[in-house]
This record gives structure tokens, sequence and C-alpha cells, in this order.
């Protein structure tokens, strides 16, 4: 006997799991598909950063996502009893005074100055090498997304909304009204599923490119620092002596499993500002889902109505995956119209 539910969702990384907390807040009734195979959200260092601390320059719609995502996570927390929101301001590494400059010239900025202090910092770790200032970013931190995902997957399991075997597309009968998928009837389908669309039939036009990044966790007794330190990479204080060091931005390198070129490149960059011994504990990767333009991929089929996708998140899965979620919900339900950026509809079948 089938089983009629209101939706499929297939993939349960950041997008998916937001959008299936969507889809439970307002009592509708869906399944997940998930098999794992995409590791992008599970080992993502998880920060949100509303500035990129490359250019100095604000991130997209970050203000915005910050506002909707901080509330999303603070709910789940409280839904599964457990921390994941930890907020933590991040030590901008100068490498000159002319940065400094910079970074005074962009705190001046209306969507930036809420975000860098005008106050420089001394370094005061002695297990650090900053031969100028820190710039302190406020607003900032980082989601336990592993935790967040194993515990959701648990609590959706729970519920008989998750089932943890791969997504067979030959199964899937596309109808006017709606779709089949072997004993589930189901009003659309919802594609979160990171770099695997790649093998999708039907999203598959998308200018999905796919950039593997690579973290290394490592023991560092003594260095004993509270924030996100950037310089060449990032050290993510994980509680104790773990910290979390990344990232690696890979776009040729499609492979499964970490490589050694990533972990001589982490640990080169990290010697070169970090004087302290280490302990490398694991070592990770996945492909993030990332985009032609930075954008996200949201919205539906250009020919079959009840198809849609939720990627494309990028680096900032953490900011982007709640408000795109919500984007798409607001969409179906509501028929509001989605975002031109980050609306599929940009890109021709």
């Amino acid at each position: 006997m089938a089983k009629n539910i209101d939706t499929i969702i297939v993939g349960l990384g950041l997008a998916g799991l937001a959008y299936a907390e969507h889809l439970l807040n307002r009592r509708k009734s869906f399944v997940v598909f998930s098999d794992r195979s995409q590791q992008a959200s599970m080992v993502a260092g998880g920060l949100y950063n509303p500035v990129i601390l490359k250019r100095f320059t604000g991130a997209w719609n970050g203000a915005a996502q910050l506002d909707y995502a901080l509330p999303f996570y603070e709910n789940l927390e409280r839904k599964l009893g457990l921390k994941l929101d930890y907020q933590l301001p991040i030590l901008r590494r100068f490498a000159s005074i002319e940065e400094q400059n910079l970074w005074f010239q962009a705190s001046d900025k209306p969507g930036l100055n809420p975000f860098l202090s005008l106050k420089l910092l001394e370094n005061n770790n002695q297990g650090l090498s900053i031969p100028h200032k820190f710039g302190l970013v406020q607003g900032s931190g980082r989601v336990a997304t592993k935790a967040l995902i194993n515990s959701y997957e648990t609590y959706l399991e729970q519920q008989d909304h998750w089932r943890n075997e791969s997504f067979d597309y030959t199964h899937l009968s596309v109808e006017v009204s709606g779709v089949s998928y072997k004993s589930w009837k189901s009003k659309r389908v919802v594609f979160a599923e990171g770099y695997g669309l790649k093998s999708n039939p039907f999203f598959n036009y998308l200018p999905l490119e796919g950039t593997k990044g690579e973290v290394i966790t490592m023991r560092i007794p003594g260095l004993n620092e509270g924030a996100i330190v950037k310089s060449g990479v990032f050290i993510i204080p994980l509680g104790g002596d773990l910290y979390r060091v990344g990232s690696t931005y890979f776009w040729r390198d499609k492979t499964e499993g970490p490589t050694e070129a990533a972990k001589t490149f982490l640990l080169e960059r990290l010697e070169r500002f970090m004087t302290l011994p280490y302990e490398i504990v694991s070592h990770m990767s996945g492909v993030r889902p990332t985009v032609s333009d930075r954008r996200p991929l949201v919205g539906q089929h250009p020919e079959h109505n009840n198809l849609f996708v939720l990627n494309g998140m990028g680096s900032r899965g953490v900011m982007t995956a709640p408000t795109a979620a919500n984007a798409l919900y607001k969409y179906i339900y509501e028929g509001l119209a989605i975002d031109p950026e980050m609306d599929v509809a940009r890109f021709l079948l």
C-alpha cells in the first residue's frame, strides 16, 4: 500500500536538514532519504562569519542570513537538547601595516562596521607569532555541524521521517499531479544532495562545480586560545586542547578521502604563525557544493513543477542553508518569489 506524504527530501546535509525542520515546524508530512555519501556538512568547520576576511568585504546577505540562522540554531538546541552554537570572535592576523589600514577603511563601511572592531588587539598568546596586531571580528562563531546532523538524523529516525538508503532515480515516476517513488506517493521532491547533484538526471544541468576542502583536528597543549584565529588558515577551538585547522580549497580534485598534499599545505601555513608542538587527531575531507556565481541553487525544475532543488550552499552553508530553505518553503507553500540571485531560473536548461 502506497504511503502518501507531502514531500520527499533527498539528502541530509545542512540544506536538507534546514528544509526538513521547516516542514516539521509546520506539521507537513515528509521522508528524508540519505546515504551519508556527501560529507561536506559533516566535515565543515561550521564557521559563521559575515565578513570575507581575505578582502575585508561583506559576505552576500551576511547580516540578514545571521539574523535568521542564529535563532534557527537556537531552536534546534532546545529541540535536541544539545549545545550547537558557539559564539566566538575571530582574530584576523595582519601581515602588514597596509593590511591594518585596509581594515580601518573597511570598518567605516555601513554594512561592515557592526562586525569589524575599530580597536586593534595586541597578541598575548605566546604560542602564536604575530608581528603586527589582530583585527577583531564580532558576531561570528561556529556551529557543531557533525553533532547537529547526527542528532537530527536520530531525531528524524525516531519519528519515522528518515531512511538510511541511497535514492534511486530510476524508481522515481514524475507525473503532473505528483511523484511516485517505490512505496511512496508524494506531492513533490526536494533534492538537497550537495555535490551528489552531479549525478542527478533532473538537475545536473546546473553549474555546480564542487570545491574539495580538507581539515585537520589536532591537539595543541598550551595554546589556550578561546577565539578563532585567522591567518593563512583558521584555527578553531573545539574545547580543551582540541582545535580544527583548515581549510583547503581545491577545485580540480574531487576524489574521496584526505590527501597528503592538503595535509602538507595546512601544516605549512599553520607553522608560519603557530609555534607550539601538536598532535594530529584526525584528517577529513569533503566536496563543498559550490557554484560558479557563488550563490545557492534554489527553486523549481523548468519542466517538472513538482521537482525542486536546494543546493549550492558553498563554504558558508551554516549561514545560507536556513534562509535558502525558508525561501524555498515560502515559494512552494505561499507563492513568494525566490530572490533572483539564488533562483535556479537564472540558469537555462
